[in-house]
């Protein structure tokens, strides 16, 4: 076994990170820093705290990926709803159907919304991932919701398969991804990431553009994150 010590170069700090991460959560206007308490060790980052929605959380995590030096993010953040005014899961389940049904992004009828315990279980079929991100979107921000488990399938157009040029094109135009150590397996209607990438936030977007291309039923993002 070879140990190395001391810090990649470029690499930063544990106390680096963690202040550039905190400054972050100070940074969205949505989150109270003070609720939050951030770990970081190695480029693993963990938030702690409670917080008073599943947005808010969800927030949380969202901008500890964006910050720099990220390389990965165990969220236990504790979500503590005052119980007097909250919505029982009826209540949920109703404000979650009319949501889906408001949201132009979702063809009606083809998403439900299922409700145990403040936890949000959507179901159904789309035929493109931006939907099915729409869906939970959709629930994302409705009082009392403890938890999404995103459930929906995809199931592009018969006889669509993935083109793998147009994916390398589209992910070569996107100004957020670092693509040039990024390879593109793509077979019938899958798409495997290899490679890797300078942050957390290019390996989201790398996913997203991949989801993005016709005929896309599965992505396995294998990207690594390297600084």
């Amino acid at each position: 076994m070879i140990v190395i010590r001391g810090r990649t170069k470029g690499m930063k700090s544990n106390i680096q990170l963690q202040k550039d991460v905190l400054d972050e959560l100070r940074w969205t206007p949505m989150l109270n820093a003070a609720d939050i308490g951030v770990i970081a060790k190695d480029g693993v980052v963990t938030l702690t705290g409670v917080v008073d929605s599943y947005s808010k959380k969800q927030t949380a995590e969202a901008a500890a990926k964006r910050v720099a030096g990220v390389r990965a993010v165990a969220e236990e953040i504790q979500i503590n709803l005052d119980h007097r005014s909250s919505p029982n899961d009826t209540e949920i389940a109703r404000e979650a159907a009319n949501a889906l049904k408001w949201n132009v992004a979702i063809p009606p009828g083809h998403v439900k919304a299922v409700v145990e315990n403040g936890w949000v279980t959507l179901e159904g079929e789309l035929q493109w991932y931006y939907q099915k991100e729409a869906a939970r979107e959709s629930v994302l921000p409705l009082r009392g919701v403890k938890g999404i488990t995103n459930l929906v399938k995809i199931k592009p157009d018969i006889g669509s398969s993935v083109d793998k040029a147009a994916l390398e094109s589209a992910l070569d135009r996107d100004a957020f991804v670092d693509n040039d150590h990024i390879k593109i397996d793509a077979t019938d209607h899958k798409v495997i990431l290899r490679g890797t990438v300078k942050s957390w936030s290019q390996k989201e977007e790398a996913s997203r553009v991949a989801w993005s291309a016709p005929g896309v039923q599965k992505v396995e993002n294998d990207l690594v994150v390297v600084y």
